[in-house]
């Protein structure tokens, strides 16, 4: 890691009241409003929240992958090892994409090239970036094949992604974000469509990758049930806003927000078999017309007067821990 001195607290990546807007014909939408989190070496963050709460926005920002037009970034900072991305050069951002930060997509099938093969995909990037030769470069991607475990590394590197299965065009796709030897890597819904025995095996091997390697990792995502083992700390997200922030025990053990009491609520439980599951009621908001207040008050069943007039403020509830919610401190005291 480079020494820039002004990296505070070991931290690899601080993102500060973050604002991101969508301009489309229909109108502004406001995708990110105040988005602020960090992430130090060694450490998982997850990143949980519905469809739509701004999430991989965030991640695309962080990238330098944001779509412009129609994204466009209005405020904040986001520094990398205390340099601030936002207004490096598109040289530099090139530069640090893959070698110092990487990500891995929601859709292994779609990121990947299907004319080409995954061998060649993973060597690529080692011909281009470190200038080895074609031998180098597909023997490296043989030993980043065998390192996320996929058996017969040597035969499956002269293979096409349509002739891996889902679990192993997505361990493909982990092999490649590797391949530059990242600080940080970012895994968007890494186990999206994948049956759950699956899920698990590519939860654990990011995990174990991410102990080995020292790596920050972020793990964004709309199931708390796919990152209770291995998040050391989990930001919750809705309407492009954080809600809630805390370690993952103290999370789990007690929400301190009336959204996150919802998301532990839907999960599927074994001693609440042939019960109904429950959930959160309406629908997200519009981001073009986010509702006054606290956005999730049309949702919330706390919801009063203040909610739908007021913006709450972040609470700190002690220990690093953070709501959003009016009704922080009662949340934590409940029974």
């Amino acid at each position: 890691m480079s020494e820039k001195g002004d990296n505070a607290g070991g931290r690899l990546l601080d993102v500060e009241d973050l604002h991101v807007e969508f301009r489309t014909r229909d109108g502004v939408a406001k995708v990110l409003n105040g988005v602020s989190y960090h992430v130090k070496a060694g450490e998982t963050l997850a990143v949980l929240g519905e469809s739509g709460s701004g999430k991989s926005v965030t991640a695309q920002t962080v990238m330098g992958i944001l779509d412009t037009p129609p994204g466009f970034v209005t405020g904040g900072a986001i520094r990398y090892d205390g340099e601030d991305l936002l207004t490096a050069t598109e040289d530099r951002r090139r530069q640090l994409r893959g070698e110092s930060m990487s990500m891995i997509f929601q859709d292994a099938l779609s990121a990947l090239n299907p004319v080409y093969t995954v061998g060649f995909q993973i060597a690529e990037q080692l011909r281009t970036r470190r200038g080895m030769s074609r031998k180098d470069a597909t023997a490296r991607a043989v030993e980043l094949l065998d390192q996320v475990k996929i058996p017969n590394a040597k035969q499956r590197v002269k293979e096409y992604p349509h002739q891996f299965s889902g679990g192993m065009r997505q361990r493909a796709m982990i092999a490649m974000s590797l391949a530059l030897d990242p600080e940080l890597l970012i895994a968007d819904e890494p186990t999206t469509a994948l049956d759950v025995t699956v899920q698990a095996q590519i939860m654990d091997l990011l995990d174990e990758l991410r102990r080995d390697r020292g790596m920050g990792l972020i793990l964004i995502t709309h199931d708390l049930g796919v990152v209770a083992e291995v998040a050391d700390r989990i930001v919750v997200m809705y309407a492009g806003r954080i809600v809630e922030s805390a370690d993952a025990y103290g999370l789990y053990e007690q929400p301190g927000h009336p959204y996150t009491e919802g998301l532990m609520r839907s999960i599927p439980r074994l001693d609440l078999k042939g019960q109904d599951l429950e959930t959160i009621k309406g629908l997200p908001p519009n981001l073009m017309k986010i509702p006054s207040g606290c956005p999730f008050h049309p949702r919330c069943p706390r919801a009063e007067d203040r909610c739908r007039e007021q913006v709450p403020e972040q609470h700190q509830l002690g220990s690093g821990r953070t709501s959003a919610c009016h009704f922080a401190e009662e949340l934590m005291t409940s029974e």
